[in-house]
């Protein structure tokens, strides 16, 4: 059974995260800018996601335009959480400059990233 997608808009629609999947195979849909003002409500929607149960959770980056240090923080901290129950956070699809982001930081020697 697949979900219907449900958007949310953070911080005046600088960001969007939008839930795919099932429980038991969520993706959660990245779309504008993730910064200070929008890092919290992703922050909300993983943790809600590792929560629920999900053991594999896949971060859908391909519309997500900017990432900050806010922003990698949440990620990292979903990334401890899931994997504290075994699982894992699968990044996809970043686009150029958010990759060099991962790479400057080190970041991608602990992500899985497709």
């Amino acid at each position: 059974m697949v979900n219907t997608p449900e958007p949310r808009i953070a911080a005046d629609a600088q960001a969007e995260f939008t839930r795919r999947g099932t429980p038991e195979a969520p993706e959660l849909a990245i779309r504008g800018e993730v910064d200070v003002s929008t890092s919290a409500a992703l922050r909300d929607e993983l943790y809600g996601i590792v929560d629920g149960g999900a053991r594999r959770v896949v971060v859908d980056c391909s519309e997500m335009d900017f990432i900050d240090s806010s922003g990698l923080g949440v990620l990292v901290g979903a990334l401890k959480r899931v994997r504290e129950k075994d699982g894992e956070l699968v990044l996809k699809s970043l686009n150029p400059s958010a990759r060099k982001v991962f790479e400057i930081t080190g970041l991608t020697k602990l992500f899985t990233i497709e």
